[in-house]
């Protein structure tokens, strides 16, 4: 089994609860463990997998209590930094098809400093790089094209997500799509929204954005479609696969199970070569990824949401 290297943010979501999609009007905040990487590592470990998460929360409560759920699931959090900023908070609103709007306190995540020593335990792992922080500058942005650069020269398997939030870059799309590129270029798993595969292609269509992104440099592409499943594009062919029908009531995380849930499974081969070969083989590993994504909507929160093995087999 491989190991699977989470860099980015862990942060508190404050989630309003049945308040509609307007924060101005939230009177009650629900406190929820969050951040893109620290889910996808958790939903690695739930599934049995080795989640390592690489991230900087604040040496106060709340960076604490990330701590502790993060150690609860099973992920390792040796690498783990501390800062005497604090920790990154995200208010979150939810309308009633469980769809989810952000409005973040960008804190410690953003001063997680490039560790020279992990390069001895890389080689042959896998690297997941999906914070929605980690190209907004600092130290965190550096420390990204540093891994991204370990992880080329020590073979690993390499995911991104760009996890595109609107309150973040507001009228700066075209940075972040510029930064976005050298990611997608050295990627093999890149992991899209629709609406993120059409803004960093400049195409509305899904599979022709495919093709643009394709020719940038990832071999493997994942666009999640809500309810409808994922489209699926490598090796020359592109299939839609179905989900699972559930009744959403947060869809916050479920892209983090999406990808944890492939990760995991991409770590249990032994080797990587069949994710590149075997179209059919991958099918079958996002029929399984959409199944978890499915599955966390139904809850609120996205780590406590997260399946579980048993779960997802049921």
């Amino acid at each position: 089994m491989k190991k699977v290297f989470c860099i980015g943010e862990a942060l508190i979501d404050f989630v309003a609860e049945k308040q509609g999609s307007d924060l101005s009007k939230a009177v009650q905040f629900t406190k929820k463990a969050g951040g893109a990487p620290a889910n996808v590592a958790c939903a690695i470990s739930k599934l049995g997998g080795k989640g390592i998460f690489v991230g900087c929360v604040g040496n106060d409560p709340f960076g604490k209590f990330l701590l502790d759920v993060l150690k609860h699931e099973g992920v390792d959090i040796s690498l783990v930094q501390l800062s005497r900023t604090f920790t990154t908070l995200a208010f979150v609103s939810l309308a009633e098809d469980g769809e989810r709007d952000f409005v973040f306190s960008r804190g410690a995540d953003k001063e997680l400093e490039y560790d020279h020593d992990l390069r001895k335990t890389l080689k042959g792992n896998i690297l997941h790089l999906g914070a929605a922080t980690a190209l907004l500058g600092g130290s965190l942005e550096k420390a990204y094209g540093k891994y991204l650069f370990d992880g080329l020269t020590k073979e690993m398997f390499i995911s991104f997500d760009p996890n595109y939030r609107e309150d973040l870059w507001k009228d700066e799309q075209e940075v972040f799509i510029k930064k976005c590129m050298p990611f997608i270029e050295k990627s093999h798993l890149c992991k899209f929204s629709k609406e993120e595969a059409q803004l960093l292609s400049g195409k509305s269509d899904i599979h022709e954005a495919c093709n643009v992104l394709h020719e940038v440099g990832t071999q493997i592409i994942t666009v999640t479609l809500g309810g409808e499943g994922t489209l699926l594009s490598a090796q020359g062919m592109k299939k839609i696969i179905p989900s699972i029908e559930v009744r959403p009531v947060d869809t916050t995380g479920a892209g983090d199970a999406f990808i944890g849930c492939l990760l995991n499974q991409i770590s249990n081969l032994g080797n990587f070569d069949p994710v590149f070969e075997d179209f059919a083989l991958l099918e079958k590993m996002v029929a399984k990824a959409n199944k978890a994504g499915a599955i966390t909507t139904t809850n609120f929160g996205a780590i406590v949401a997260l399946p579980t093995k048993d779960q997802l087999e049921a």
